[in-house]
């Protein structure tokens, strides 16, 4: 039977707790990965090296974070024709100047 709407939960991990299982598995792949790290700079050095960029890039993936698109909208209706022709003329000279 279900607890009726509105009606505080009771009982369970409390928000925030990792979860433990999670927590174990997390923790045995860890300790299996560093028992065994000889053997797995081992097996990519045996790779082709197609397939060596191919892990390395996936492991990058873990250790830099990706970058994402920026993008900015302005509005520029409220300017006077003064104002865009400062801001056009400023960046006429950003990008002479490099």
């Amino acid at each position: 039977m279900s607890r009726k709407k509105g009606t505080p939960k009771t009982g369970g991990r409390s928000s925030g707790t990792p979860n433990k299982v999670t927590t174990d598995l997390r923790s045995w792949v860890n300790e299996l990965l560093d028992r065994n790290r000889q053997q797995i700079d081992e097996d990519i050095k045996r790779l082709d090296p197609q397939q060596r960029v191919a892990i390395f890039e996936k492991l990058l993936s873990y250790a830099i974070p990706k970058m994402q698109a920026v993008e900015a909208k302005i509005d520029l209706s409220h300017l006077t024709e003064e104002q865009l022709d400062i801001i056009i003329n400023n960046l006429s000279n950003e990008i002479k100047n490099g």
